[in-house]
């Protein structure tokens, strides 16, 4: 299928691709939220979690319609891109929602004017079919150091498919050179045993301290990390004023930033391109102009068999839903892009295959897409 391709768009090293008329879905919606970041259906079942931005989860029963909600959350750093974010819970659990061992991860104070991400885990207790909370809850993760400012916080949260570790993003706090210290874990993609403590066998272990955390470095904004269905690890990061890619994620490996980009700096200054620096690991595709990526997806194919394997990406300032396809290389492609015209923040695949998909801001609607 063909979808509508925005103007002038292109991806470093490929055509644009060609516009379209049609579209291979059918969307519904299902009603809309407060400013929502991250959506997570719990294993098994087909409740879907909803984090709204200011502080507070939803969850929706997709079969019958019910919405709940969810207490006993975090205070979180509401500025900016802060907020509360990402929403995932153990591999593994099954059978009722009580009792599942959930994870969060939220913007939070600190001293003076400074901010963190941070990483919480707790169980899921439900008094009803639409009350929830979290008990026994307690920080188990932080971005060191703390900083000034309200971006790039990134915390995206990846179990490995087994579930014996989970993989984190750090964003670089709009700070740049940290991403490239070994010495903070800002910038970087982390791996972390399931209580947030560094996970054994780490790259730069043998340093000590948050560098033992490390699995990668040289990473600027990532607000996505997927694993595809061979279970490598990916990334999705917003660059510059250009620059936007996805990486796949290995470990040891340095990405480059802020030393190259295939972007600019946002008041025109030029950075060095990925070709000119190949010490550092270069981003399987990247965007210039950017596509502003919300969130992205590996597609199992269930529905649209033509779709399988291949990575579905929601757009912020493009407002479309981008599909790119990867060869044995490892090399990306833009295959189709499909408007919405709305700002997209989250998707995520449903138990029965069909991608549901979080508008971003204020009264963002909640959209299921099936085949047309």
């Amino acid at each position: 299928m063909i979808g509508l391709a925005s103007c002038g768009a292109t991806q470093s090293g490929d055509s644009a691709p060609a516009a379209g008329s049609g579209q291979p879905y059918a969307v519904s919606e299902h009603g809309s939220f407060a400013e929502p970041w991250a959506l997570a259906f719990a294993p098994g079942t087909d409740t879907l979690f909803i984090t709204e931005k200011a502080g507070t989860m939803k969850f929706l029963d997709t079969a019958s319609g019910t919405l709940g909600t969810v207490t006993g959350l975090p205070e979180v750093a509401y500025a900016g891109q802060g907020g509360l974010g990402d929403v995932a819970f153990l591999p593994g659990e099954d059978g009722p929602l009580a009792g599942r061992t959930i994870y969060l991860t939220w913007a939070e104070p600190g001293e003076g004017e400074t901010r963190g991400a941070a990483m919480g885990r707790g169980t899921l207790a439900c008094e009803s079919e639409t009350a929830c909370t979290l008990e026994d809850f307690s920080v188990i993760w932080r971005q060191v150091p703390k900083v000034s400012g309200a971006g790039h916080y990134s915390h995206k949260i990846a179990f490995l498919p087994d579930g014996e570790y989970l993989f984190l993003s750090s964003g670089d706090r709009q700070k740049g050179d940290p991403a490239q210290d070994l010495g903070t874990n800002l910038g970087k993609v982390l791996r972390l045993n399931l209580d947030g403590t560094p996970a054994p066998g780490n790259p730069f272990a043998d340093r000590g301290g948050v560098s033992a955390e490390i699995w990668s470095y040289g990473h600027r904004n990532l607000l996505g990390l997927e694993f595809d269905s061979a279970g490598r690890l990916w990334d999705l990061e917003h660059g510059p004023r250009g620059g936007d890619e996805i990486n796949l994620v290995r470990e040891g490996a340095n990405y480059g930033w802020p030393v190259v980009s295939n972007g600019v700096h946002y008041n025109g200054d030029p950075i060095p391109d990925h070709p000119t620096h190949p010490e550092f690991t270069a981003p399987a595709i990247s965007w210039n102009p950017v596509i502003a990526p919300g969130d992205f997806i590996f597609y199992s194919g269930r529905l649209w068999p033509e779709w399988k394997d291949q990575a579905l990406a929601t757009g912020l300032a493009t407002m479309a839903l981008v599909r790119i396809s990867f060869d044995d290389q490892f090399n990306g492609t833009e295959q189709a892009r499909y408007d919405f015209g709305k700002r997209l923040r989250d998707i995520v695949e449903g138990p029965d295959g069909t991608i549901w998909i979080a508008e971003d801001g204020p009264g963002g609607r909640l959209l299921q897409l099936r085949p047309e």
